[in-house]
Protein backbone atom coordinates (compact mmCIF):
# COMPACT_ATOMS: atom_id res chain seq x y z
CA UNK A 1 0.00 0.00 0.00
CA UNK A 2 1.17 3.75 -0.69
CA UNK A 3 0.95 5.76 2.38
CA UNK A 4 1.03 9.50 2.15
CA UNK A 5 1.20 10.44 5.83
CA UNK A 6 0.95 14.14 6.89
CA UNK A 7 2.69 15.81 9.35
CA UNK A 8 1.77 18.94 11.04
CA UNK A 9 3.35 20.40 14.19
CA UNK A 10 6.33 22.95 13.35
CA UNK A 11 8.84 21.63 15.92
CA UNK A 12 11.51 18.64 14.61
CA UNK A 13 12.04 17.70 18.17
CA UNK A 14 8.33 17.16 19.07
CA UNK A 15 6.32 14.23 20.14
CA UNK A 16 4.34 14.31 16.68
CA UNK A 17 7.62 14.15 14.98
CA UNK A 18 8.50 11.02 17.06
CA UNK A 19 4.90 9.98 15.99
CA UNK A 20 5.39 10.13 12.15
CA UNK A 21 8.94 8.95 12.62
CA UNK A 22 7.57 6.06 14.42
CA UNK A 23 4.70 5.80 11.70
CA UNK A 24 7.21 5.69 8.91
CA UNK A 25 9.37 2.64 10.50
CA UNK A 26 6.47 0.48 11.12
CA UNK A 27 4.95 1.18 7.19
CA UNK A 28 7.74 0.38 5.94
CA UNK A 29 8.43 -2.21 7.76
CA UNK A 30 5.33 -4.31 6.86
CA UNK A 31 6.56 -3.46 2.85
CA UNK A 32 4.35 0.00 2.35
CA UNK A 33 5.49 2.68 0.59
CA UNK A 34 5.30 5.92 2.79
CA UNK A 35 5.28 9.47 1.45
CA UNK A 36 5.91 11.62 4.23
CA UNK A 37 4.78 15.51 3.83
CA UNK A 38 5.69 17.33 6.46
CA UNK A 39 3.18 20.78 6.24
CA UNK A 40 6.10 23.10 8.07
CA UNK A 41 9.56 21.52 6.20
CA UNK A 42 7.51 22.14 3.23
CA UNK A 43 6.41 25.42 3.72
CA UNK A 44 2.94 24.60 2.91
CA UNK A 45 0.77 27.78 2.82
CA UNK A 46 -2.07 26.76 4.58
CA UNK A 47 -4.27 30.21 3.50
CA UNK A 48 -6.93 29.76 0.70
CA UNK A 49 -6.06 31.90 -1.55
CA UNK A 50 -8.69 34.81 -3.06
CA UNK A 51 -8.48 32.73 -6.77
CA UNK A 52 -9.23 29.51 -5.55
CA UNK A 53 -12.18 30.64 -2.70
CA UNK A 54 -13.94 32.83 -6.12
CA UNK A 55 -13.36 29.57 -8.15
CA UNK A 56 -14.85 27.09 -5.92
CA UNK A 57 -17.59 25.95 -8.58
CA UNK A 58 -15.78 26.21 -11.68
CA UNK A 59 -15.25 23.26 -13.82
CA UNK A 60 -12.29 22.01 -13.79
CA UNK A 61 -11.39 24.07 -10.43
CA UNK A 62 -8.13 25.09 -10.51
CA UNK A 63 -5.73 23.23 -8.09
CA UNK A 64 -2.41 24.52 -9.39
CA UNK A 65 -1.74 26.04 -6.86
CA UNK A 66 -0.82 22.79 -4.71
CA UNK A 67 -0.80 20.64 -7.87
CA UNK A 68 2.34 19.03 -6.48
CA UNK A 69 0.11 17.80 -3.23
CA UNK A 70 -2.48 16.74 -5.05
CA UNK A 71 -0.69 14.33 -7.27
CA UNK A 72 0.87 12.64 -4.73
CA UNK A 73 -2.80 12.03 -2.61
CA UNK A 74 -4.05 11.46 -5.74
CA UNK A 75 -1.10 8.38 -6.12
CA UNK A 76 -2.27 6.95 -2.64
CA UNK A 77 -4.23 4.25 -1.36
CA UNK A 78 -4.22 5.87 2.79
CA UNK A 79 -3.67 9.22 3.90
CA UNK A 80 -2.47 9.15 7.98
CA UNK A 81 -2.22 12.52 9.83
CA UNK A 82 -0.16 13.43 12.46
CA UNK A 83 -0.91 15.98 14.36
CA UNK A 84 -1.74 17.87 17.49
CA UNK A 85 -4.93 19.08 18.70
CA UNK A 86 -4.99 22.70 19.77
CA UNK A 87 -8.18 24.06 21.08
CA UNK A 88 -10.12 20.94 20.23
CA UNK A 89 -9.43 21.13 16.95
CA UNK A 90 -6.46 21.00 14.14
CA UNK A 91 -3.55 22.55 13.76
CA UNK A 92 -4.51 25.61 11.23
CA UNK A 93 -1.53 24.50 8.92
CA UNK A 94 -3.94 20.79 8.36
CA UNK A 95 -6.57 22.97 8.52
CA UNK A 96 -4.95 24.71 4.93
CA UNK A 97 -4.16 21.53 4.26
CA UNK A 98 -7.71 20.59 3.79
CA UNK A 99 -9.19 23.73 2.42
CA UNK A 100 -6.92 24.26 -0.42
CA UNK A 101 -5.83 20.11 -1.32
CA UNK A 102 -9.37 18.30 -0.66
CA UNK A 103 -10.58 20.66 -3.48
CA UNK A 104 -13.61 19.99 -5.98
CA UNK A 105 -11.99 17.76 -8.38
CA UNK A 106 -9.73 16.76 -6.07
CA UNK A 107 -11.62 15.05 -2.87
CA UNK A 108 -15.05 15.68 -4.61
CA UNK A 109 -17.37 17.04 -6.79
CA UNK A 110 -20.39 18.91 -6.57
CA UNK A 111 -23.41 17.77 -7.27
CA UNK A 112 -25.28 19.50 -10.43
CA UNK A 113 -28.50 19.45 -8.71
CA UNK A 114 -27.49 20.82 -5.84
CA UNK A 115 -26.59 20.34 -1.80
CA UNK A 116 -24.80 17.06 -2.26
CA UNK A 117 -21.56 16.34 -3.05
CA UNK A 118 -19.92 13.28 -4.81
CA UNK A 119 -16.82 11.46 -2.78
CA UNK A 120 -13.93 11.53 -5.49
CA UNK A 121 -11.31 10.10 -3.57
CA UNK A 122 -12.03 6.35 -4.20
CA UNK A 123 -8.41 5.57 -4.17
CA UNK A 124 -8.23 6.35 -0.35
CA UNK A 125 -8.78 2.88 1.42
CA UNK A 126 -7.36 3.92 4.57
CA UNK A 127 -7.81 7.10 6.35
CA UNK A 128 -6.24 7.05 10.08
CA UNK A 129 -5.26 10.20 12.68
CA UNK A 130 -2.54 9.96 14.83
CA UNK A 131 -2.93 13.25 17.53
CA UNK A 132 -2.18 14.14 21.03
CA UNK A 133 -4.31 16.19 23.22
CA UNK A 134 -3.58 18.45 26.33
CA UNK A 135 -7.10 17.63 27.61
CA UNK A 136 -7.61 14.48 29.66
CA UNK A 137 -10.14 11.66 27.89
CA UNK A 138 -13.25 12.56 30.08
CA UNK A 139 -13.17 16.64 28.72
CA UNK A 140 -12.35 15.61 25.13
CA UNK A 141 -15.17 13.13 24.86
CA UNK A 142 -17.86 13.64 27.57
CA UNK A 143 -17.48 17.45 27.43
CA UNK A 144 -17.04 18.17 23.75
CA UNK A 145 -17.65 15.33 21.93
CA UNK A 146 -14.10 14.14 20.54
CA UNK A 147 -14.67 17.30 17.63
CA UNK A 148 -12.26 15.93 15.36
CA UNK A 149 -12.92 12.60 15.51
CA UNK A 150 -16.46 13.97 14.43
CA UNK A 151 -14.88 16.13 11.91
CA UNK A 152 -13.10 13.56 10.43
CA UNK A 153 -14.86 10.65 10.08
CA UNK A 154 -18.32 12.17 9.67
CA UNK A 155 -17.18 15.25 6.95
CA UNK A 156 -13.55 14.34 5.76
CA UNK A 157 -13.74 10.82 5.15
CA UNK A 158 -17.24 10.23 4.27
CA UNK A 159 -17.46 12.77 1.98
CA UNK A 160 -14.63 12.30 -0.10
CA UNK A 161 -14.71 8.71 -0.10
CA UNK A 162 -16.60 5.90 0.44
CA UNK A 163 -16.42 2.96 2.76
CA UNK A 164 -12.35 3.53 4.03
CA UNK A 165 -10.77 1.76 7.16
CA UNK A 166 -10.85 4.61 9.62
CA UNK A 167 -9.41 5.05 12.87
CA UNK A 168 -8.05 7.47 15.35
CA UNK A 169 -5.21 6.96 17.64
CA UNK A 170 -5.15 9.68 20.05
CA UNK A 171 -2.93 10.15 23.49
CA UNK A 172 -4.79 12.49 25.92
CA UNK A 173 -3.69 14.58 28.76
CA UNK A 174 -0.58 15.31 26.77
CA UNK A 175 0.98 17.88 28.66
CA UNK A 176 1.18 15.55 32.13
CA UNK A 177 2.57 12.43 30.32
CA UNK A 178 5.48 10.39 31.83
CA UNK A 179 7.80 9.67 29.53
CA UNK A 180 6.90 5.81 29.97
CA UNK A 181 3.18 7.05 29.12
CA UNK A 182 4.61 8.60 26.07
CA UNK A 183 6.61 5.31 24.51
CA UNK A 184 3.51 2.93 25.95
CA UNK A 185 1.56 5.45 23.03
CA UNK A 186 4.35 4.62 20.66
CA UNK A 187 4.73 1.44 21.14
CA UNK A 188 0.88 1.42 20.58
CA UNK A 189 1.35 3.28 17.08
CA UNK A 190 3.29 0.72 15.93
CA UNK A 191 2.04 -2.48 16.41
CA UNK A 192 -1.30 -0.60 15.20
CA UNK A 193 -0.02 0.53 11.79
CA UNK A 194 2.32 -2.91 11.87
CA UNK A 195 -0.97 -5.15 11.62
CA UNK A 196 -2.19 -2.87 8.69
Amino acid sequence: MRILLVLAHPLNESFAAAVARTACEALAEAGHAVDLLDLYAEEFDPCLTKAERSGYFDIPYDTSGVSKIVERLKVADGLILVFPQWWFNFPAILKGFFDRVFAPGVAFSHDTAGGRIVPQLTNIKLLWALTTTGSPWWLVHLYMGNPVRRLLKRGIANFCSRGLNFRMLSLHDMDRATATKRQAHLDRVRKALSAI
